[in-house]
């Protein structure tokens, strides 16, 4: 019997289940390049040429590992620039008896997988992805019967399953969680180490020619494209991550320094979730440092617990949750989502900042994610479909399975509380002591009305006014409404209108 397996752009490990199943003396490989996978959101142009560059190094490493081959790329003849399409093409050409695939990340692709078998009258197996650590049954067995389902008892469950930072049944240094530890403000002298740069090759040079010519009308700049594109270069990044930035990445995962895109962050992200890195081989190389005297606990468990929580906890909603949870728009929130989302063009500074590093990197860490960018459209009201279509798509890091939780649920409180316990809204205070980027800003933090007010200060009052019924006897924000009612009559009734006054001059249309 010979089989066909289709390996997707964020498959590309060799540990994959369905590569596992193969004789690679007579079974075939399929890759596959197509248009509707680049522009169902017109992807960040760094984004499709990451992927796409990974994809063709990934080829070449099967074919040096015995495997046969067959890849489609973006302008081969005949490229129906669907999976459907190419998976029909290749059965034509190659005459399997079966179909294999590891299932994918995004519900929408698992629809289409579940008609292949009557599309094409051929056994389809869709293998479980084994490469996350805690799989879609347990999870959903984890999850069933619980009122809440929350992070940190998930993580704690995880970290005694596969035995990372424990002694005994305990955990290391008697505490699950060290955030209180973490979390400093950026010095004025803070010392950032070089990062390395992988190098540009021909292949990875062909697909920055195609994107520039075939996406240029897509969000984002292209170069300079400094992305590690092969499993041993995206090993170097994390190796240079353990030994030069996870001593104090505990110190300094919250900041925000303007100028300063990554900090201590691993910027590994996009590595893990396409499939060049290991989840827990990463996890396994923290804990070493610990161990090692190399680094600090709350640096190394707050890296864990990124991974191995945070990660596997949200895409354990999604599949548990989907697919209506896509649809959920708890707060009502309808605004649309302004132009500067798109240029970067804003008075704020926090924004363009933040807007502007991903547009030119494809990447934000997660501050900037939550509490700049995430924050301004949860007190805004605009619309979670749209401001999950923008975090999907400009982020080379972004798959439906992780975007849409992290986004709708997180940043949102659209899934009202399934993620989180509150809405992680706040005024320009927040920012102010986790960054530099008021410095200079032309709004004042300091002001809530007038023409020099940061906006961040009216919006977040506006949102606690008009989701009064929604949030005034959740107990995490009581002490929010309490000071917000103590508040003098008439200066609550000059911050919402400072509030509906910048709302209101919000565009959503690209300025000439």
């Amino acid at each position: 019997m010979t089989q066909l397996c289709l390996v997707l752009g964020d498959q590309l490990s060799l540990n994959l289940p369905s590569l596992q199943r193969l004789d690679p003396a007579k079974d075939v490989v399929l890759l596959v390049e197509v248009r509707a996978e680049a522009t169902y959101v017109k992807h960040h142009k760094k984004k499709i040429a990451f992927l796409f560059a990974a994809m063709r190094h990934f080829a070449e490493e099967l074919g040096g590992q015995g495997y046969k081959v067959d890849y489609v790329k973006l302008g081969d003849a005949h490229n129906t620039h669907s999976f459907t399409g190419e998976v029909q093409r290749a059965i034509a050409r190659h005459k399997p008896d079966a179909l294999v695939v590891t299932e994918p990340g995004e519900w929408r692709v698992m629809e289409q997988m579940k008609q292949w078998e009557t599309q094409f009258g051929l056994p389809v197996s869709i293998l479980p992805d084994t490469r996350f650590l805690c799989s879609i049954p347990e999870f959903n067995t984890w999850a069933h019967g619980r009122k809440q389902l929350r992070m940190e008892y998930f993580y704690r469950e995880m970290r005694q399953r596969h035995n990372l930072l424990m002694k005994g049944d305990k955990p290391v240094g008697g505490e699950w969680n060290f955030d209180k530890e973490n979390r400093k403000s950026p010095p004025k002298d803070l010392y950032i180490p070089p990062r390395p740069v992988p190098e540009l090759d021909e292949i990875t040079a062909d697909v920055l020619a195609l994107v520039r010519t075939e996406f240029a009308d897509h969000f984002g700049d292209l170069e300079p494209f400094d992305f590690a594109v092969t499993r041993s270069a995206a090993k170097k990044m994390a190796a240079h991550f353990m030994h030069k930035l996870l001593p104090q990445f505990g110190d300094y995962q919250d900041a925000m320094v303007a100028g300063e895109a990554y900090l201590y962050h691993s910027v590994i992200s996009m590595y893990l979730n396409c499939g060049l890195l290991d989840a827990l081989e990463l996890c396994q190389q923290a804990e070493a440092q610990y161990t090692e005297g190399n680094a600090p606990l709350p640096a190394v468990e707050g890296f864990i617990r990124q991974i191995l929580g945070w990660r596997e906890f949200i895409r354990g909603v999604y599949w548990h949750k989907m697919p209506k949870y896509a649809e959920l728009n708890e707060l009502n929130a309808k605004r649309k989502l302004p132009w500067f989302y798109w240029s970067g063009e804003t008075d704020m500074r926090c924004m363009a900042e933040a807007i502007g590093q991903t547009k030119q990197n494809a990447y934000a860490h997660h501050i900037q994610r939550l509490m700049v960018t995430g924050n301004f459209a949860l007190i805004a009201g605009l619309d979670p479909k749209e401001v999950c279509e923008w975090y999907l798509l400009v982020y080379a890091d972004a798959y439906e399975w992780v975007e849409l939780p992290n986004t709708l649920g997180m940043a949102l409180f659209a899934d009202g509380g399934v993620v989180g316990s509150k809405p992680y809204a706040s005024s320009g205070k927040y920012i102010n002591r986790m960054s530099n980027y008021c410095k200079g800003c032309k709004y004042s933090v300091e002001e809530s009305v007038g023409d020099n007010a940061c906006p961040f200060n009216a919006l977040y009052w506006h949102f606690i006014e008009r989701n009064r019924a929604r949030f005034k006897t959740n107990p995490r924000m009581s002490t929010m409404y309490a000071t917000w009612d103590r508040m003098d009559a008439g200066k609550r009734q000059a911050i919402i209108a400072q509030a509906d006054r910048f709302l209101a001059g919000l565009s959503h249309e690209k300025e000439s």
